[in-house]
C-alpha cells in the first residue's frame, strides 16, 4: 500500500513494525501500538458513521488520557481536522474557540458537561459529541453526547480508510497570551519535518525522504519519553508524535496540575529516559521537590531533559545540572507557527538574550519594517523561518499576510521573537518583540529581564510588563511571586539581576502576587500580569 506524509498513514507503518510494543501510557492507561492503532480506527469508523469526513473539525476538549491520542489519530484516518482545545476555557472564551474554529464534532471529558451545555445552543454545527467518562460526577444526560467506549462498540478494528494526503492539515490553536487564540493551519507534511524532525529525531541517517522510510526509523531500544504539558499545548502534542513515530513510548501526566513529588514518582516507575518540560514554570516546581526529598528516587534513567516554548533560564538549567550532572540537558526555540527553531548551543550566554542557534538555510533575520529583507551581520530583526512552514491562520486573511510573507519569491514566517543575526551566521534570540518595552528609546525584552530576576534565590517565579511613566513613557514592572516564607524587596532583585543584566533594564517597580498568572502549559500569560500590574493593588517597592 502506497503511503504518504499523512501523520496516520506514517503511524500506521510504525504500528505494523512494531505491534507489541508499549505506545502509550497515561496513569492506569496502557496501550501497544496495535492497541493504539485499533482503538484509533473504531473511533474512526464511529465518526465516519456520523458523517465526518475530509476537512471537518473536530474538537478534542480533554485532559490528558490516551483518549485524547485516539481521537486525534482517528481524524487523520479520515482527514478531518483535529481541534486542541483549552480546557481551562469558560463562557465567552469557550464559544469563541468553538465557533471560530467550526467544529462539528467534539470528544470530551465528562467534567466539561456543563461549561459545553451553556455554549451548545450558540454553535448549531456541533452536532456530534462523545463523552470520555471521569470520576466527575458530572450529569451525562445534559448533553446529547455518546460515551466513548460505547462508540467503539462493534465498530471495525481495521484501517480501511480512502487514501490520505500529505497536505490534509492540523490546525493548532495558539494559547492567546497576547490576543485571541489564532488556529494555525499546518499541513501534515510541513509539521512533520519542521516540529518532528522529519522522523529522523533518533536516527543517524536523519530525516526520511519518503513515507514508507519511516519504519526504517524505529530502533531495537526503544526510548521512553515524558512529556509534562497537556496535549492541548503544541509542544507536548509534537513531542508525542515524535515518539510514536520512532517506535518510541509515550508517558503522560495524568494529573490535571503538576506536582513535582508525583512527576518524579511517574519517572522512577516507568523508568522514563527523557523528560520533556516546558520552561521554568515546570522546572521550579521538579527542583524544589528533588531539593525536599534528597536521595528519594531512583533517576538513572534519565539521560535528557529539554525545554522548550518558554524562557528556560540558565539559572535553572545550571540547577538541573547539579543533580543530572551527565545528563544532557537543552533548551529549544520555536512556537505554534514556526515548530522546533533549533537549539541554544550554550555558548553566547554573556552577549544577552535568551539563546543562541546554530545557521540554517530555513533560519533568518529579517528586517522589522515591509518591505521586508534579510538583514546584514551584527544586525537586530526578526526571527524568521522558511521551508516547512504553515499555510496560514484559519479565518484570518489579514493576520496571515501580516505574518507570512515573500522575500525574493521565498514564503517566510515572521515567528515575532526580536533577534539578531550574528558575525559567524549564529542567531541570538532577545524574546517576543510585541511584549518589548520601549523605556526611554531603550529596548527591553520581558524575557531576558525575568531570566536575570529568576537568579535570585527567594524568587519562585516572576513576569515582567511595562507600565506607564511620565519621563521615559515606560518603565519596567516585575511581578513576582516568591518562595514560602521571605518578603523579597526591590532592592534585593535589583542586587542579584545586575549581575546579569544593565541597569536600565532593572524593574522600577515590584508587584508580590501569591502565583503568577500563567495559561496551563506553563505560557506567560502577559494580559493578565499587566492587569495586575496597572492596578497596583500589590505593589510592594
Amino acid at each position: 500500500m502506497a503511503r504518504s506524509f499523512n501523520l496516520s498513514d506514517l503511524f500506521e507503518a510504525v504500528a505494523e513494525a512494531v505491534p507489541e510494543r508499549s505506545a502509550l501510557v497515561c496513569g492506569d492507561q496502557r496501550a501497544t501500538f496495535r492497541q493504539l492503532e485499533q482503538r484509533a480506527n473504531q473511533l474512526a469508523h464511529y465518526l465516519a458513521g456520523q458523517g465526518i469526513g475530509a476537512g471537518q473539525h473536530v474538537g478534542l476538549h480533554l485532559y490528558n488520557c490516551n483518549e485524547y491520542l485516539e481521537a486525534m489519530l482517528a481524524c487523520f484516518k479520515l482527514r478531518a481536522v483535529p481541534i486542541n482545545i483549552n480546557y481551562r476555557y469558560v463562557d465567552e472564551e469557550l464559544l469563541y474557540i468553538y465557533d471560530n474554529a467550526d467544529l462539528v464534532a467534539c470528544v470530551y471529558h465528562r467534567e466539561f458537561t456543563p461549561a459545553i451545555a451553556a455554549v451548545l445552543p450558540q454553535v448549531p454545527q456541533l452536532q456530534t459529541l462523545v463523552c470520555v467518562d471521569d470520576d466527575s460526577g458530572a450529569e451525562i444526560a445534559a448533553l446529547p453526547a455518546t460515551l466513548y467506549e460505547r462508540a467503539l462498540e462493534g465498530q471495525r478494528s481495521d484501517s480501511d480508510f480512502p487514501p490520505r494526503s500529505g497536505e490534509d492539515l492540523f490546525i493548532l490553536y495558539t494559547g492567546g497570551t497576547t490576543g485571541s487564540p489564532k488556529g494555525v493551519m499546518w499541513p501534515h507534511r510541513n509539521v512533520f519535518y519542521a516540529a518532528m524532525g522529519g522522523g529522523g529525531w533518533f536516527h543517524p541517517d536523519g530525516a526520511i525522504t519518503e513515507p514508507e522510510e519511516i519504519a526504517s526509523r524505529v530502533g531495537d531500544f526503544p526510548i521512553v519519553g515524558m512529556a509534562l504539558a497537556p496535549l492541548m499545548h503544541g509542544a507536548c502534542w509534537w513531542y508525542a508524535c515524535i515518539q510514536l513515530l520512532a517506535g518510541n513510548s509515550v508517558v503522560l501526566n495524568p494529573n490535571h496540575s503538576l506536582d513535582g513529588e508525583q512527576v518524579w514518582d511517574i519517572v522512577e516507575r516507568e523508568k522514563v529516559n527523557s523528560l520533556t518540560i516546558v520552561g521554568d514554570a515546570m522546572a521550579v516546581p521538579l527542583l524544589d521537590a528533588l531539593a525536599a526529598n534528597p536521595g528519594r528516587w531512583d533517576l538513572s534513567s534519565i539521560f535528557s531533559i529539554g525545554s522548550g516554548g518558554a524562557v528556560f533560564s540558565h539559572s535553572k538549567q545550571a540547577a538541573f545540572r547539579e543533580y543530572f550532572p551527565d545528563v544532557f540537558i537543552t533548551n529549544s526555540f520555536g512556537s505554534s507557527e514556526s515548530g522546533n527553531m533549533g537549539f541554544d548551543s550554550g555558548q553566547k550566554k554573556g552577549e544577552g538574550g535568551l539563546g543562541n542557534v546554530a545557521p540554517s538555510e530555513y533560519m533568518s533575520v529579517l528586517s522589522e519594517a515591509p518591505p521586508h529583507r534579510h538583514v546584514a551581520p551584527g544586525e537586530n530583526g526578526i526571527f524568521a523561518r522558511s521551508g516547512y512552514i504553515p499555510v496560514g491562520y484559519y479565518g484570518d486573511p489579514q493576520k496571515t499576510a501580516e505574518t507570512f510573507v515573500d522575500v525574493d519569491g521565498t514564503p517566510w514566517l515572521l515567528t515575532g521573537d526580536a533577534a539578531r543575526l550574528e558575525e559567524d551566521g549564529s542567531i541570538s534570540v532577545f524574546g517576543r518583540g510585541s511584549n518589548c518595552i520601549n523605556s526611554g528609546g531603550e529596548k527591553i525584552f520581558p524575557e531576558e529581564v525575568e531570566q536575570a530576576l529568576k537568579a535570585h534565590p527567594d524568587v519562585f517565579d516572576c513576569l515582567v510588563v511595562a507600565t506607564p511613566d511620565e519621563r521615559f513613557g515606560s518603565r519596567v514592572a516585575a511581578v513576582v511571586a516568591c518562595r514560602e516564607g521571605v518578603q523579597l524587596s526591590l532592592a534585593s532583585l535589583h542586587s542579584v539581576a545586575r549581575e546579569h543584566i544593565a541597569g536600565y533594564k532593572l524593574p522600577r517597580e515590584l508587584h508580590l502576587v501569591a502565583e503568577v498568572p500563567r495559561a496551563p502549559s506553563g505560557k506567560p500569560a502577559y494580559p493578565r500580569a499587566l492587569a495586575i500590574a496597572l492596578a497596583g493593588n500589590h505593589r510592594s517597592d
